[in-house]
């Protein structure tokens, strides 16, 4: 509507003459005459008065109101993301696949909307399908746990702990802890960097390979020198230059690494009595966004947007029960050590701000099990010292305890991969969710007898989250043993340092971090 049409409608629905708008305005009748008629404009006192009469604003008196509004919307849609240019982490319409497996796992009745999941799967991706994601998300948080469920698994920590059987302390020895810690550091680092060329590898693929370059069953790094190129031509799994021990000049950057690093860091700065909101404020001033990957990444956007832990590990995250937080754990392992309880209770105030149920469970079963390996050498009372910090009726204490029978049947360590891999599909999410790899954490430490050596290759060569698992495994033997249980093959690679992304860090000296971290045990 035009400005003349709208002088004239509110002046006849005032049931004003022309005079008695020309009165009020100071004008003559002839003037009102011309505004209604479209010959001339209103003077802006005339306006004023015009709009305070008829109880109008400017804005709605001057400017047509429909075309305002179109104006709007086209600015607004002019203003929405490209979906499509951003990573499939930070867009929730794109992890509706993994979120629908997640929600069934943790035992929602979630089967009902199975086919409105495949419906909204189906879509390109856009706007509309990140909304009609929000109404998905909407409907699987506030689901009940379906009928039949056998699991009781709880989020909050006082819950948690009155369905675990709890651990006594044990004192350790002072004159060697300092070398243990050491043994645990160096045993990450060599662990983490036989894995990290190749990981997310199928078996049959790395089988294959290891075969070819005279590595099976694993004894050694894998070297940039065995990709020949016959090797080259015959995997297409891509060469990861930068990861290879005779490539580089100290351990390289990984997440499996950093996280261990950016606790001390934690610690340093906000105390052993440190809170999930401090964890979120870390990760937040110490590391760039792509420094963190699944759940985490999600938690990390979560964050900036003014979700504040334990919401952060809820909010549109379908990566809630993934490996990222059980690789988290170490740190709070170094400094309890002998107090498998106290490290795990860290580990969930670490692990909440990301992950719920077993996501939080898998950082406090290895924390326990480090502070445990401090003071205990045999293997599968550490295991079980880990157990004994997350609640009996979770799906983690289970599937550990299943892989502790088997081993103690004699089944054999061919049988025990063969069976992880029959009930996991290392080509979908189970690659890096936090149960798969805690059995094959479980059983490369049973199998491997606490030889440090063997035990990262059989978690390596068993695949899934190779670099995790070669780090966890190699943390908590490097513990029980110190470092004269990690020989030359393995430590001599990293020459005594490792490189980080954490702003202000880069690189450290494992010496250094060792000092600061015995700095942190309490005293």
């Amino acid at each position: 509507m035009v400005l003349s049409e709208m002088i004239y409608k509110l002046r006849t629905k005032a049931g004003l003459s022309q005079e008695k708008l020309a009165e009020l305005c100071g004008v003559s009748r002839q003037a009102v005459q011309k505004w209604e008629t479209g010959n001339a404009l209103p003077e802006l006192n005339n306006l004023v008065t015009i709009a305070k009469r008829f109880n109008v604003s400017l804005d709605n008196l001057v400017f047509d109101p429909s075309s305002r509004i179109q104006d709007s919307l086209a600015y607004e849609i002019s203003l929405k993301p490209q979906y499509s240019t951003m990573h499939v982490w930070e867009v929730y319409s794109r992890q509706l696949e993994v979120e629908y497996s997640q929600c069934y796992t943790e035992g929602k009745d979630i089967e009902q909307y199975k086919q409105l999941f495949d419906a909204v799967i189906a879509l390109p991706v856009s706007e509309h399908k990140e909304k009609l994601a929000d109404v998905l998300f909407n409907i699987q948080h506030s689901l009940p746990t379906r009928v039949g469920y056998e699991y009781n698994e709880p989020n909050n920590y006082d819950e948690i702990r009155t369905l675990c059987e709890g651990c006594e302390v044990t004192a350790y020895d002072k004159k060697t802890i300092a070398d243990k810690i050491k043994g645990a550091w160096v045993g990450r680092i060599c662990g983490c960097l036989l894995g990290k060329p190749v990981e997310g590898i199928g078996l049959s693929d790395l089988t294959a390979f290891l075969k070819d370059t005279g590595n099976y069953p694993m004894t050694r790094y894998i070297h940039r020198s065995d990709f020949t190129k016959e090797v080259d031509e015959k995997y297409s799994y891509p060469r990861r230059d930068g990861f290879y021990p005779d490539s580089i000049v100290s351990a390289p950057v990984d997440d499996d690494t950093n996280y261990t690093v950016l606790a001390q860091v934690l610690i340093e700065k906000y105390g052993r009595d440190f809170t999930p909101y401090d964890v979120s404020r870390v990760w937040l001033d110490f590391q760039p966004k792509n420094a963190y990957c699944t759940a985490e990444r999600v938690a990390f956007r979560n964050f900036i947007d003014g979700y504040v832990p334990p919401y952060s590990a809820q909010y549109k995250n379908p990566y809630r029960e993934w490996i990222g937080a059980q690789i988290r754990a170490d740190y709070f392992g170094y400094i309890n050590p002998g107090n498998p309880e106290k490290a795990a209770e860290m580990a969930y105030r670490d692990a909440c701000i990301s992950h719920v149920k077993n996501g939080i469970y898998g950082e406090m079963w290895v924390a326990g099990m480090i502070a445990q390996s401090a003071v205990e050498n045999d293997i599968t009372k550490i295991i079980k010292a880990g157990l004994r910090c997350i609640p009996q009726t979770s799906r983690l204490y289970k599937n550990v305890v299943a892989v502790i029978d088997a081993y103690e049947k004699g089944v054999s360590e061919k049988e025990i991969i063969a069976d992880i891999h029959s009930r996991w599909d290392e080509k979908s999410g189970d690659w890096c969710h936090t149960i798969s790899n805690a059995e094959i954490v479980t059983a490369a430490l049973l199998w491997g007898k606490g030889d440090y050596g063997k035990s990262i290759c059989m978690a390596v060569q068993a695949c899934f989250d190779t670099d995790c698992n070669g780090a966890t495994v190699g943390s908590i033997l490097g513990m029980r043993g110190g470092t004269k249980t990690i020989s030359a093959v393995w430590k001599d690679a990293i020459r005594n340092k490792l490189k980080t992304s954490i702003f202000g860090v880069d690189e450290v000296n494992v010496d250094d971090v060792v000092a600061t971290t015995v700095s942190h045990l309490e005293k």
